[in-house]
């Protein structure tokens, strides 16, 4: 009986507060529940995930048992997404801290950085709508040679990008615009992950985007290409950039790749996700 009442005093065991918090956020409708108790509190204990895993004496106690108590709540019933309670996202090489001012960075996006990997040295790099600074940060993370901006119309997104800068020590340029209005023409390459939902289709996002990314974000009129449409309207001029790389909705790349090829690019082609939905479309050279 001794055992038991020592375990209650000092703590809750962490597969025990695990267990409860799976349910609660299985019951919520989560995709991930499992996943999402681990992230969680992992990030309340400041351990990594594993250590949840292998260290059998770890226990839940103090003011931890309220903040995990919290968090779970935030993300089983107002569905907030992990990202935004930790703070944190991990981008290739990266963590980010992220928040409401700018959109989580998803995986499918680190192809706009692939992409931009295969640049010659030195060039002079565009992120378009660069939100919390992902893809121009790791762009520049795993390639210093090349002269890497972040543009962003929010000033808000901005600043949060310009502090990911900082934190992690990484020379990017940041610029407040409109797309490309008052941009310098200097660049050889434009990058971008601009919005690309349909207005329409808003009331279908899960509740984690619904509910807490900005929507100024997400939404891009009827057919989801009202912002890409824009940008490469402004690109066409700037013969200069013989490089585009815009990451799309499902079913959009033929539209976009066809809008690219009207704004004088000669070449274009198309990258797949992990799912093998055609999620970017890049345009190289001019005719």
């Amino acid at each position: 009986m001794s055992g038991p009442r020592t375990i209650s005093r000092l703590g809750t065991p962490v597969r025990e507060a695990l267990d409860g918090a799976v349910t609660a956020i299985a019951a919520a409708g989560c995709d991930t529940p499992s996943l999402d108790a681990e992230v969680l509190l992992a990030h309340v204990l400041g351990v990594g995930r594993e250590r949840l895993l292998l260290d059998a004496d770890l226990l839940v106690s103090g003011g931890a048992v309220r903040a995990f108590q919290e968090a779970v709540r935030r993300r089983a019933v107002e569905r907030e997404p992990v990202a935004y309670i930790t703070g944190r996202r991990a981008f290739r090489r990266l963590e980010l801290a992220v928040d409401r001012r700018a959109l989580i960075p998803r995986p499918e996006t680190e192809l706009l950085v692939e992409a931009g990997l295969g640049l010659d040295a030195g060039a002079r790099v565009l992120d378009v709508g660069t939100g919390c600074g992902a893809v121009a940060l790791a762009l520049k993370d795993e390639r210093a040679d090349l002269a890497v901006s972040g543009s962003e119309l929010s000033a808000a997104a901005l600043e949060l990008a310009a502090e990911n800068g900082r934190r992690l020590g990484l020379e990017v340029c940041w610029l407040r615009a409109d797309l490309l209005a008052g941009v310098p023409a200097e660049f050889d390459a434009v990058l971008a992950n601009l919005p690309y939902v349909r207005d329409r289709e808003r009331a279908a996002l899960a509740p984690e985007i619904r509910l807490h990314e900005p929507p100024r974000a997400l939404l891009a009129g009827p057919d989801g290409l009202a912002a890409m449409s824009a940008l490469l309207e402004q690109l066409a001029p700037r013969a200069n950039v013989r490089t585009v790389a815009l990451e799309v909705g499902a079913g959009q790349a033929p539209a976009v790749a066809q809008m690219v090829l009207a704004a004088g690019f000669a070449r274009m082609r198309l990258e797949r996700d992990l799912a093998g939905i055609e999620r970017v479309v890049v345009g190289e050279g001019r005719r």
